[in-house]
């Protein structure tokens, strides 16, 4: 990580203050997102019922209690550093307010959850989470709570509730607070942090990614499909397959679907993206703060493997994730960023699976819905994995469904999770289900296997015609051996360099859906010297040139870890993590940026593969504007 400087000053009603956690800072990070451009939510939220004959007052004293117990509920963060600060338990209102309604129903508990979910929070400067009472007649029938993602995890927030209720039926909270994350700052090992990334980047890096693409949807697919698919029964069979072979719920629904990846595209590794907790320990059960990360699960399948075998290998996998990415990730992402683009490779998750289902942008039907139920179906914009959210509320199990249709069309989006529940019944009837040796059909139209994934030659056309110069080009599978690479043919104007064509397309590998192109690219152009022994072409230094540039490479230079590092030694032709620059220095560097009177590019991008020379091309000069006084925000 970047060294994180103690403060210059801190609120005068801060007990304590330190730097945040790991994971914290990766929710720090992502705050500076858009909020269009976000993948977890904030805030999230949730609700609890208030047991007769508790009282607004109850509710009050209690969330009083809850909120002098976990530090976590009186925190706020540094705006520009990741920096937490603790304050006493009296340094702000309680953040509460009620709403009267005719009836605390299921759909009003919905409603008025996601509404909360929509309500801005400021971890800078309130506290990180806000309540709501709703009355009925009067009478307080349920709580309402959201809170921000940097302090407050989905599992904190559930443990938040339940001491809630429990204070409200009077039967008290735990003796126990739990380790807070200034205190868990302190327990890391960087020597054990830096052994984990070390067989992480390991895995990762032998590790094929985008199977699911060439199977299945529509040929050019660009938007996307969401549905909601709940099941009484499975909720029974999932318990019975858990118990059978001693696995946790979630890690059985994994070990599903990736059979069902398996069948479908005959390929057995490959990568899911995952959403853990990261409480093992029963000292961090009831800790209240954040330890839920999405960390990689290397899955590995035999074919004619019997399911129970399927299920001890997806537990492994998902131990050893869950370890590795307990540590660092921040610098976890600016590696795996410095690796993709010394393989030429986007890693795109074949699945992303998440085991609580967070409030999105719908509304999650009541108990009374049908069982398969469409929550959209409108093409909006690209989805370049699978996504599936599993929960267990009210002994039913519900699957959130969320797919390209390139990968999935609607139909076959639909049949995922029923086919999914089969497989699940299936087993609990006690069928060894044996993982297929091959898929059931071929690859899609279109679509060529290469080493490190599947790729299109026709899109891989389109992109390397967009380059400027480019005549005509014609790409095409080639070369001899086990490793097969593309080949492209390109007509080019005279000062067109097989450099110049590779670096355009990885620096469009993360634009076009679909795209998942191969390391090498042998161009037929006269001028081979800037090509490597292996036929790969070497990407020359680029220093600075324009005003744009200049800027970009100073903020650059003034982030990166090593201090000798100077504007002029940073090169344009590399990306921001080739740099050593982590999640946590990009806030930063953006305030630099907009002190050299800069603007136009956003900190998902700088947190990406993009050369800094694409992204500098961005960069717009902030318009005049009245000086108020004081620094520029960023």
């Amino acid at each position: 990580m970047n060294h994180v400087p103690e403060p210059s000053s801190r609120p005068a009603t801060a007990i304590r203050s330190g730097p945040l956690t790991w994971v914290q800072q990766w929710h720090w990070f992502e705050r500076t997102i858009p909020p269009s451009r976000r993948v977890n939510p904030t805030p999230l939220a949730d609700h609890c019922h208030v047991p007769p004959p508790a009282t607004v007052a109850d509710v009050h004293a209690a969330l009083t209690s809850l909120t002098a117990r976990h530090e976590a509920l009186r925190s706020t963060v540094d705006p520009l550093r990741p920096v937490q600060h603790v304050h006493r338990a009296d340094w702000a209102p309680l953040p509460v307010d009620r709403l009267d309604v005719p009836v605390v129903d299921a759909d009003t508990l919905a409603a008025a959850t996601a509404a909360l979910a929509a309500r801005p929070i400021d971890p800078e400067r309130n506290p990180p989470w806000f309540a709501r009472v709703l009355l009925e007649a009067g009478k307080p029938r349920a709580v309402l709570m959201a809170a921000h993602h940097v302090l407050i995890d989905g599992w904190a927030l559930a443990v938040v509730l339940g001491q809630l209720h429990e204070r409200l039926r009077g039967t008290g909270a735990p003796t126990n607070t739990g380790v807070h994350p200034l205190d868990t700052v302190a327990a890391q090992s960087p020597d054990r942090a830096r052994a984990a990334e070390r067989e992480w980047l390991a895995r990762l890096a032998s590790n094929p990614t985008g199977v699911l693409a060439p199977f299945g949807g529509a040929d050019r697919g660009s938007g996307r499909h969401r549905l909601q698919h709940r099941s009484v029964a499975a909720y029974d069979d999932l318990v019975r397959v858990a118990r059978r072979h001693r696995a946790s719920p979630e890690v059985v629904v994994l070990a599903a679907l990736a059979h069902d990846v398996a069948t479908r595209t005959g390929e057995h590794r490959f990568l899911a993206s995952v959403v853990v907790s990261n409480r093992a320990r029963a000292a961090h059960r009831h800790s209240v703060g954040v330890r839920a990360l999405t960390v990689p699960v290397q899955i590995a399948l035999r074919p004619g493997a019997a399911f129970g075998a399927v299920i001890a290998s997806v537990a492994a996998a998902s131990a050893a994730g869950y370890r590795y990415g307990h540590w660092r990730p921040a610098e976890l992402v600016a590696a795996q960023a410095r690796l993709d683009r010394r393989r030429g490779v986007v890693s795109v998750p074949a699945i992303e699976y998440n085991c609580y289902s967070w409030p999105r942008d719908y509304l999650v039907p009541g108990l009374s819905a049908p069982s398969d139920c469409w929550i959209s179906s409108a093409p909006d914009e690209p989805c370049d994995t699978l996504y599936v959210d599993l929960a267990l509320d009210g002994g039913a199990v519900t699957l959130d469904v969320m797919v390209g249709d390139h990968l999935l069309d609607a139909g076959q989006a639909a049949a995922l999770p029923v086919r999914v529940c089969a497989l699940l019944r299936a087993v609990a009837d006690g069928a060894e289900c044996p993982v297929p040796a091959g898929p059931p059909a071929p690859a899609a139209p279109g679509w060529w296997r290469a080493p490190q994934g599947w790729v299109r030659p026709a899109v891989v056309e389109e992109v390397v015609r967009g380059h400027p110069g480019v005549l005509d080009v014609t790409v095409a599978p080639g070369g001899d051996g086990d490793e097969p690479h593309l080949v492209a043919r390109a007509r080019t104007d005279r000062g067109v360099t097989p450099a110049d064509l590779h670096r355009h397309v990885l620096d469009h590998l993360d634009e076009v859906p679909g795209l998942i192109a191969p390391g090498r690219y042998l161009l037929s152009t006269a001028d081979r010297s800037t090509t490597t022994d292996t036929g790969t072409p070497r990407i020359p230094a680029r220093p600075p040139a324009t005003g744009a540039e200049r800027a970009l490479a100073a903020a650059v230079a003034t982030v990166a870890p090593s201090s000798s590092v100077g504007p002029d030694a940073v090169d344009l032709n590399r990306c921001l993590a080739d740099h050593g620059v982590t999640l946590v220095g990009v806030p930063r560097l953006l305030a630099l940026l907009h002190r050299s009177g800069f603007t136009g590019i956003a900190s998902d991008e700088l947190a990406g593969r993009a050369s800094l020379g694409r992204l500098a091309t961005a960069l717009e000069p902030l318009p005049p504007r009245a000086h108020r006084g004081g620094e520029t925000p960023p």
